[in-house]
């Protein structure tokens, strides 16, 4: 089986990715039309994409002290100074097997499972990830749909007694199918963020992200607001475990466009989020790769679940991301897309 399509959404085994969310006639996450053309392209914006081992960025691309004070240097894929999403070749480039039917919790679901090798990308450890996809009839407004995903991770080798992940979906979403994101509503549970330094970095402190409130709309433009940081649910790190499922789900954001009158909500049981409006998609139409359409700048937005970001690198947060034998990283997030 190359696909899989549960109701209206469709996943594919290459990164486990999410290829489309359509929602009273209207995909709403950016992606192609097959298996060939993430394949051929390289998909360069990692639409759809489970990412991993580590999402987001590890600064100088190293990890600084890991199983006994050792670093472990990386892929700088990313300006040639940071590790990004995992490196040219993380887990969103791999075919992962599945998918494979199952029952859980009393539901069905669809599992895709990844085993990444000790030294893959230059991280410790053999681990086995699995990603667990379920969609369901929401009852919020009309014709609504809910995608719900849980993550796992275990270290399964013997080569070390600790290594790092981070794992969130890099799904792309525009509520209009349209050309661009603007007109778009974006209404964030937190303004606190990670402020970053010039490289993405951040730098440990958390502050108010400029000129946005709590639980009010944002409107977005062609070129304004532009984001691309980290917001974080919970501030206190020191009580997220590793596997943050037990917390439960919290709300993170909603988006809304009044043209399809369309909503998304993101409910997450992570600490952290990323918010990214997507200025650097540059995806140009090629049928030789498949590619149907292109994409441009700002033609979607990227919303990523997840730990602090560079928390390995930092000894406060370092707890959040370390996954040791015998342990389960695990994590659950829900996108609930409706019309109002």
């Amino acid at each position: 089986m190359s696909s899989f399509k549960a109701a209206p959404v469709e996943f594919l085994p290459t990164g486990a990715i999410i290829q489309s969310f359509n929602l009273a006639g209207t995909n709403i996450v950016l992606g192609f039309p097959s298996e060939k053309s993430y394949i051929e392209s390289g998909n360069p914006p990692f639409f759809g994409e489970t990412i991993g081992r580590v999402a987001n960025r590890i600064s100088n691309a190293k990890i600084d002290s890991l199983n006994g004070n050792k670093s472990y240097t990386l892929e700088a894929n990313e300006g040639g100074k940071t590790n990004l999403h995992g490196g040219s070749k993380g887990w969103g480039k791999q075919k992962w097997q599945g998918p494979e039917p199952v029952n859980r919790n009393g539901r069905e679901e669809v599992c895709f499972k990844h085993v990444s090798e000790d030294g893959d990308g230059g991280f410790p450890g053999k681990v086995e990830a699995r990603v667990y996809y379920s969609v369901e009839k929401a009852e919020e407004g009309e014709e609504g749909v809910r995608l719900e995903w849980e993550y796992e991770v275990e270290l399964v080798g013997d080569e070390v007694e600790e290594t790092v992940v981070n794992v969130t979906n890099h799904g792309f979403w525009n509520l209009t199918a349209s050309p661009s994101i603007a007109g778009t509503q974006l209404t964030l549970a937190t303004t606190t963020h990670q402020v970053v330094d010039a490289a993405c970095i951040p730098t440990g402190k958390l502050a108010p992200f400029p000129n946005t409130t709590p639980n009010t709309p944002i409107h977005l433009g062609e070129t304004e607001m532009s984001i691309d940081h980290c917001f974080v649910l919970n501030e206190s790190p020191s009580s997220v475990s590793v596997d943050t499922r037990p917390a439960g789900l919290k709300k993170a954001l909603s988006l809304y466009h009044p043209d399809s009158g369309i909503q998304l909500d993101v409910e997450t049981t992570e600490p952290a989020f990323q918010v990214y409006t997507g200025e650097g998609i540059n995806v140009a139409k090629d049928e030789k790769k498949g590619i149907t359409k292109g994409f441009g700048k700002r033609s979607g937005i990227a919303i990523e679940p997840s730990r602090y970001v560079n928390a390995i690198n930092m000894p406060e947060w370092k707890h959040m991301v370390v996954l040791k034998k015998g342990s389960v990283w695990g994590s659950k997030s829900r996108f609930t897309a409706y019309k109002k």
